[in-house]
Formats: C-alpha cells, sequence, structure tokens
C-alpha cells in the first residue's frame, strides 16, 4: 500500500525531544544543502575548509552573506591568520564562496565537487594530499616532535 505509513515508520519520523524541533526564527536560519554530502562537496575538502565553510554558512544572512572580519572568524575558529586564509582561498578557488575583502557569499554549489586528490601512490602525492604526512613535515620542520 503505496503512501501509507506503518507505525515503526510513523515512529521513526516523530522527534526525540518534541518541545525542542527546530524552526525559523528571527534569528535566522542556516542551511546545507543536501547536494553537499550526497553529491560529494564534503568528501572533498579538508577538515580547515569543512569548518570555515560551516562557520560561514552560520554566520551569513538569508541570502549567504556574512560581514565578519577576518579576526572575528579566526577568534571563533582558533586559527592563527594563514590557516584562516589557506582555508579561505581554497574555498574561493573551489568556488564555493566569493569574497571582495569586506564581506562573504557562500555560493549556489556548482555543477560538480572540486576533485579530491587522486590515490596516495608515492611520495610526492602524500606531500601534498596526505593530512598526516602533511602535519608530520611541517611539525619536522618546525623542530617539533610529535
Amino acid at each position: 500500500m503505496a503512501g501509507v505509513m506503518t507505525n515503526k515508520q510513523s515512529q521513526r519520523n516523530n522527534p526525540i525531544v518534541a518541545d525542542r524541533v527546530r524552526k525559523i526564527g528571527k534569528d535566522g536560519f542556516a542551511f546545507i544543502p543536501n547536494r553537499f554530502l550526497n553529491d560529494g562537496f564534503f568528501a572533498a575538502l579538508q577538515a580547515d575548509e569543512l569548518l570555515l565553510y560551516f562557520l560561514l554558512v552560520v554566520v551569513g544572512n538569508r541570502r549567504g552573506l556574512s560581514f565578519y572580519h577576518y579576526d572575528s572568524l579566526c577568534d571563533l575558529l582558533r586559527w592563527p591568520v594563514e590557516r584562516y586564509l589557506s582555508a579561505r582561498n581554497s574555498l574561493i578557488e573551489k568556488d564555493l564562496i566569493a569574497f571582495d575583502g569586506t564581506r562573504f557569499q557562500m555560493l549556489e554549489l556548482p555543477d560538480k565537487p572540486p576533485t579530491p586528490c587522486g590515490p596516495l601512490t608515492d611520495e610526492a602525492s602524500l606531500e601534498e594530499c596526505d593530512p598526516a604526512t602533511i602535519r608530520g613535515l611541517i611539525r619536522g620542520s618546525l623542530g617539533a616532535n610529535d
């Protein structure tokens, strides 16, 4: 019987905490389209890119615009400015955000996600794409021990 929900399906769709269901209020509402996960955008981004992307979504208005200054973003993320710049520039290159020097715009997702690194098959690809290898190289160059 198409269109008829079983009792188990009905229970599954009920909220766990009924008096705390999220709703759009006067303070705004951030959203990320399901395509972000389903079409591979989530998997194509590095951790820092994801954190900055999600923060910009949360602080943006209903048109996706945010006026947060880099100092505020760095404070919220607990990042040095270099880390912020790297993530910001990468999101711009991947056509996910626009930045005009004072404000950000969350862009409609492009047709396809950015191409993540391919298979890690040699030292060069590890140094370019593997977060653990990159971290080790950075820490080693700074004289830090793991």
